[in-house]
């Protein structure tokens, strides 16, 4: 067993992709609209899906928000420096929400942006976590 992907509901796909190709540099690996069920499924990802888990990106037609409720926390990606990657987020026009810095009680360096839905996304400096 693998993880395929993490199913996030979005409420701008055009915007949601530009987040995730242009200011995560992740890759539109496929894209299919449903006409009947009036959705769109994107999945991005920075690998080949069959060999690497991948965020799928679904938008309902009718829809343009959603109360994201208090149980969701976020994705997290490996970066080789936080605090040059939260620099780069907010130079392609980006949210960065908590700076890059050790995390509390701990000495993980961490930073955490968003996405234009509102959804966290956590960066984690290499070598620095386990």
């Amino acid at each position: 067993m693998r993880i395929l992907h993490t199913m996030l509901r979005v409420g701008d796909l055009d915007k949601s992709l530009a987040f995730y190709t242009e200011v995560l540099g992740m890759q539109l690996l496929r894209r299919h609209e449903y006409p009947e069920g009036q959705f769109t499924l994107a999945f991005v990802g920075y690998g080949d899906e069959h060999a690497e888990a991948v965020i799928e990106l679904t938008y309902n037609w009718d829809t343009n928000s959603y109360d994201k409720g208090n149980a969701y926390g976020h994705i997290a990606i490996e970066v080789d420096d936080a605090y040059a990657a939260c620099d780069a987020v907010r130079k392609a026009g980006g949210n960065v929400v908590r700076e890059a810095g050790p995390m509390k009680h701990g000495t993980t360096v961490i930073a955490f942006v968003e996405d234009p839905d509102g959804y966290k996304v956590e960066f984690i400096q290499k070598g620095t976590w386990g």
